[in-house]
């Protein structure tokens, strides 16, 4: 049986495992074993994000994009957390909507482009609006779960200490039970926000996807991984942000 781990030695298998991908990647460039022309060096891609850095081009389409993707997280979010919420709770109101939940949850977020542009036209609010519709299943899925997996027992211990109110057992009672459940579909918002950005940007407005499709028109695909590595860096820091305060909010759990 092997022993585990120590958190650094896994950094630093991690890190070797990393840049042993990055050293076969460059090598396989050099010695022609990969067309040159269709994948970039990685040791240029720090080169073409300094470029992008001074050229103001960088700080702009990031800007672009963190308006609409933070719109469109919370929009998402707070709606899919309260119906799920309301929908665990309220047997009535799951049932009038079950069938048109079941209906909407299976057609994607790209699906409903047409439909932003039509109500929205080419512009921010277009693309808020699909990010919304993604993180919105995803919350509204796992905040229902999670309160409906509150073990019934806390809600007769809660009208023993006299707290007989829909709204006192809710606070008190339903939304600590399932924060755990509730924080975690948070987080898978944050990256299935990051996930649409890009598409939702595909169709003209102004970000990191239409940065990238003019790259890729012209075979810059080294600017294309600059801005993969983009995304993939700013969803790294928001879940990091997100996790530092979802253990400050759950600090009551062992």
């Amino acid at each position: 049986m092997t022993s585990p781990l120590t958190r650094s030695r896994r950094t630093l298998l991690s890190a070797a495992g990393l840049s042993g991908f990055l050293l076969l990647w460059e090598l396989a460039l050099r010695s022609g074993l990969l067309p040159g022309s269709l994948v970039p060096l990685p040791s240029a891609i720090p080169r073409v994000f300094w470029y992008e850095l001074i050229d103001g081009i960088w700080l702009e389409v990031v800007r672009s994009s963190l308006g609409h993707y933070s719109v469109g997280l919370l929009l998402g979010s707070s709606l899919g957390i309260a119906v799920g919420v309301s929908a665990a709770l309220m047997p009535r109101f799951n049932a009038l909507h079950a069938w048109l939940a079941r209906l909407l949850r299976p057609i994607p977020p790209l699906a409903w482009i047409p439909f932003a542009i039509i109500w929205f036209g080419i512009n921010p609010a277009a693309a808020a609006f699909i990010i919304s519709i993604g993180v919105f299943w995803i919350n509204y899925f796992a905040s229902y779960s999670a309160v409906r997996s509150v073990d019934p027992d806390f809600d007769e211990v809660a009208l023993a200490f006299g707290q007989r109110s829909f709204l006192a057992r809710l606070t008190k009672v339903s939304l600590p039970a399932a924060a755990p459940g509730i924080l975690g579909g948070l987080r898978a918002g944050l990256g299935q926000g990051w996930m649409t950005v890009v598409a939702a940007e595909l169709f003209g407005i102004p970000g990191i996807g239409q940065r990238m499709m003019e790259a890729s028109s012209l075979l810059a695909t080294d600017i294309v991984v600059v801005y993969m590595l983009t995304i993939a860096g700013l969803y790294a820091l928001f879940d990091f942000l997100f996790m530092l305060v979802q253990h400050r909010v759950l600090r009551w759990q062992p």
